[in-house]
């Protein structure tokens, strides 16, 4: 969908949205089913970027301490917990700037990813930054999508990060659709954006070819000693309209309620479902930030007479469409030519060497 197309719907009377967007939902996805995901931070803190919304960064004083990576045993045993518990994926993140092959830290990550794929779930991963021949090898040991928000529009971004571009974001979401990784890219709201901002957020994500398989959308909860510590919180309605216009620009693509839902109220959570939200971090912790108890999600969901998805740790990407370059929208045009003259179901490698 183009920005002009987005921003109709997204003003059009709330009813009218939710009843398009419902009427979306249902012609492609089961109405009573939510998928329930675990986020795990497996190494806290430190990291070398200054995205002005993240505790995780070394350049704020937010009082969270830079750890190490946990051990697989100990990933391990949280991943059994969260399979016990009803999640059917497990989404693990690293506060780096990214990761690089044939280094202790990438090959521990790789030991970690392996175990937790044999236990029957989807697995998920955000190690920042990715090459090309990284993404291969996570594909390898078993990763089914690779997380990477585009956080907001490209006219915003260096608004809220600057040691790296958002052409950066688009090239490893490119170097994740080449590795025959599915793409978890979605937002963040609350940063001080504007709805337009918003919108060609979306934009770019209905650009990508493959489509994103989920996408995710936060609301800033703001972190102490962080630049946006002070930001306003976003308006419920506001979140849910967003989320209706993501549901029918992408109604492929599971769309996640992700972090802020402890601002949420029981009713403001329901609103979310019937506009279109079909997955959610499920848990007790949701990185740096605390999420409701799996308790108490799973007793919203009997209410509201939804069930969980069940786990496709064997699932393919979307497909690519023929008709259209391959590759997120934004690439340099090297990059983007390069990638025209491959097949849709062609992974590789010479398109590879044009993007590195």
């Amino acid at each position: 969908m183009t920005f002009d197309q987005l921003h109709q719907l997204y003003h059009l009377p709330l009813f009218d949205l939710l009843r398009r967007a419902r009427d979306v939902h249902e012609a492609h996805w089961p109405a009573d089913e939510v998928q329930l995901c675990t986020l795990l931070s497996i190494k806290t803190g430190g990291c070398s970027e200054d995205c002005s919304y993240c505790a995780q960064s070394a350049r704020y004083q937010t009082g969270v301490d830079a750890g190490r990576l946990m051990a697989c045993e100990a990933v391990m045993e949280r991943a059994r917990a969260a399979r016990a518990s009803g999640s059917t994926r497990f989404c693990m993140g690293a506060a780096w700037k990214g990761v690089r092959s044939g280094t202790r830290k990438f090959d521990e990550v790789l030991e970690i990813v392996r175990g937790v794929s044999k236990l029957g779930m989807e697995v998920c991963v955000t190690l920042g930054e990715l090459g090309a021949d990284e993404a291969h090898q996570l594909r390898e040991a078993g990763v089914t999508a690779y997380n990477h928000n585009i956080d907001t529009s490209p006219e915003h971004y260096p608004n809220i990060v600057s040691s790296h571009t958002f052409d950066d974001r688009l090239q490893t979401i490119r170097h994740v659709q080449q590795a025959g990784m599915s793409v978890c890219c979605g937002g963040i709201v609350g940063l001080g954006e504007t709805v337009d901002d918003r919108l060609r957020m979306l934009e770019v994500l209905c650009g990508f070819n493959p489509a994103p398989e989920s996408v995710p959308i936060n609301s800033l909860m703001p972190m102490p000693g962080t630049p946006l510590e002070g930001a306003a919180p976003v308006e419920v309605f506001d979140l849910v309209r967003l989320i209706a216009v993501a549901r029918i620009a992408l109604p492929k693509a599971k769309v996640r309620l992700s972090a802020g839902r402890t601002q949420l109220t029981e009713e403001g959570q329901t609103l979310c479902f019937f506009a279109g939200a079909n997955s959610i971090f499920y848990g007790d912790k949701l990185l740096t930030a605390s999420n409701p108890q799996a308790e108490q999600d799973l007793r919203l969901l009997q209410r509201l007479g939804m069930t969980p998805q069940r786990p496709d740790p064997a699932q393919a990407p979307p497909p690519a469409d023929p008709a259209r370059p391959l590759g997120p929208c934004g690439l340099a045009p090297a990059v983007a030519t390069a990638d025209a003259g491959a097949g849709a179901g062609e992974r590789g490698e010479r398109s590879v060497a044009a993007a590195s």
